[in-house]
């Protein structure tokens, strides 16, 4: 059985009145003075941001177990941030206008200082999926396979139907806004580890991204395929049921180039419009189908 894993964002609030508060420096320090064993507890780390929080699963074999860590990293999390007068809340944007406050480190100053007005307003949070692969090149296949399935997974997920302050109308803005990085949203077919490599090195070659932020990618520090176009789920259940797709999905798509099944050739800039109509509606309006990528009723 494959292993995934999953990483979540959290803003950090004012229990009072929901605004976003700039403490996730402070929360870490907490967990590294109050933590007797870490192994025992999810991974946090800083964002972009002090306004939100990232918690990292182990990785899992079972569904169970996974759905226990997400369930215990949110808690967690929600107990350092209430020592500091704060709460976690499970929300892809803030439905609050607010002036973010940027986390100072080498990596994060070089994004703002690069990415201007894009980076300081990106406080947006996302679930991203990480399941096992054999190889770079059973990753890459997988890929190339699951492109389909990416916009349905994300009006699953939809949670983000505000932008500062304001009803954008979209189910999940935080897709809107984070398509805005220079390599967002679905790609081109691959065909092979090396090409996906070259790509990757192409890309860097520009000066402008060092690490794409793809849709779907390899991940750069595990062996595993990183599924990103979720918004944080509202209730813990529905990040299970997220998890529990993308994990068949990829076990599917490993199948298929496995029994040397061709994998769908459809452009990208069709997959685009597919991730807008999910974005837009979520659930709720028309998806293109994932085989004929013809508008469908998501219901």
């Amino acid at each position: 059985m494959r292993t995934f894993g999953v990483e979540e964002e959290f803003l950090i609030v004012d229990p009072s009145n929901g605004s976003p508060l700039p403490l996730a420096d402070l929360l870490l320090l907490k967990d590294t003075g109050e933590t007797a064993d870490p192994a025992d507890q999810p991974m946090l780390a800083v964002e972009l941001h002090q306004e939100q929080l990232e918690v990292i699963t182990h990785p899992h074999s079972s569904l169970s177990g996974l759905a226990a860590e997400i369930l215990s990293g949110r808690a967690f999390a929600d107990s350092l941030a209430r020592n500091a007068g704060a709460r976690i809340a499970a929300l892809a944007t803030s439905p609050l206008f607010v002036t973010p406050h940027a986390t100072s480190n080498t990596r994060y100053d070089a994004l703002l200082e690069k990415f201007a007005l894009t980076a300081r307003e990106q406080l947006t949070c996302g679930c991203h999926i990480h399941v096992s692969v054999d190889s770079d090149e059973e990753g890459v296949a997988v890929l190339d396979r699951i492109r389909s399935w990416l916009p349905p997974l994300m009006a699953l997920s939809s949670n983000s139907p505000f932008w500062n302050g304001t009803d954008s109308g979209y189910a999940s803005f935080r897709t809107q806004a984070w398509n805005r990085w220079s390599s967002a949203g679905p790609t081109e077919i691959f065909g092979s580890a090396q090409a996906y490599h070259q790509r990757v090195a192409d890309l860097a070659a520009t000066g402008v991204v060092n690490n794409p932020d793809f849709d779907a990618r390899l991940s750069a520090r595990h062996p595993t395929v990183e599924i990103r176009v979720s918004d944080v789920c509202l209730d813990p259940r529905d990040t299970v049921l997220i998890a529990a797709l993308v994990r068949g999905l990829v076990e599917t798509a490993a199948r298929e180039w496995k029994s040397g099944k061709e994998p769908d050739m459809v452009p990208a800039i069709i997959l685009r419009q597919g991730a807008w109509l999910a974005s837009r509606w979520g659930i709720d309006g028309e998806l293109l189908h994932p085989l004929t990528h013809k508008p469908d009723t998501a219901r």
